[in-house]
């Protein structure tokens, strides 16, 4: 469940150091030394193979913009005039020009690269559809060729950061925007459940070592990431584990400045917590 929280309490002042982000993490995104398999990982197929234009995305992310490489190749007997890649997007994203028309005969291909401006940490779409003009005698009217949606993940503008109990407190009672979810897993550890989420979300856990060893049945930890933009979320897993029958039972609860930051992580957490099993 996502409420609006009123802001209450006093301010709290953060230091500087509370906010720094880590720069070599945010520089590290798809460089040269990225291997073949995690490449693969980025490439998005947007038409099937039997329709008369072949197309698939490369999606590279940087620090606040998004490239996307798109492959397009002629696979009718026909040679395609005024070939267009429309492009439109979903969320806090922007696209900066359209990319121009092309001639394809039959069996070229060409890579039409598109760029799209990111304003905020959130959970974006991109969708979108090929349109161009068949010259041959079958097919003389502008064919349009829906694309498959392309989804921009949120993990690749989150990364680990560290803050004082102190500074956690204050913005935990700052933001507005929290996003209560439900725990629903097969995992029967609750260390290993939390490890999942951190994992997951790729933040960062506050509570220290100590204060989770032991072999008690409950768990309540705290976790912070910051975005590329500066933007701070806030996670609190409050987990723990039914005598009658070894379940996992709690919730997570995400705070943040935003509303998108708040969904989108809700999302994933949903999306990857039964995702394994212990």
């Amino acid at each position: 469940s996502v409420r609006r929280l009123k802001p209450g309490g006093a301010d709290v002042e953060l230091d500087d150091d509370d906010h720094d982000m880590d720069i070599d993490q945010l520089a590290a995104t798809g460089g040269d030394t990225e291997d073949f398999s995690e490449r693969l990982k980025r490439v998005t197929q947007l038409t099937g193979m039997s329709d008369p234009v072949y197309a698939e995305a490369f999606v590279t992310v940087h620090q606040y913009d998004i490239v996307l490489d798109v492959l397009i190749v002629n696979q009718s007997s026909e040679t395609m005039a005024n070939l267009t890649l429309e492009l439109a997007t979903v969320g806090d994203l922007k696209l900066c020009e359209r990319p121009t028309a092309h001639t394809l005969a039959p069996g070229e291909s060409r890579t039409v690269r598109a760029n799209i401006k990111v304003a905020s940490t959130e959970t974006g779409i991109v969708f979108g559809s090929i349109v161009f003009d068949a010259t041959g005698p079958a097919n003389q009217e502008r064919t349009c060729i829906v694309l498959h949606d392309i989804h921009i993940d949120i993990m690749d503008y989150i990364s680990p950061a560290s803050c004082s109990d102190l500074a956690f407190r204050g913005m935990w009672a700052e933001f507005e925007w929290e996003n209560k979810v439900a725990v629903n897993t097969d995992i029967t550890d609750v260390q290993g459940f939390l490890d999942h989420v951190v994992k997951s979300t790729n933040m960062r856990c506050l509570t220290p070592a100590s204060a989770l060893g032991g072999q008690s049945g409950f768990l309540a930890a705290n976790l912070y990431a910051r975005s590329n933009f500066g933007e701070a979320a806030l996670v609190n897993v409050s987990i723990e584990k039914r005598p009658s029958d070894g379940k996992i039972q709690g919730y997570i609860r995400i705070r943040s400045k935003t509303q998108g930051i708040a969904l989108s992580l809700g999302d994933k957490i949903t999306l990857k917590q039964k995702a394994a099993t212990k």
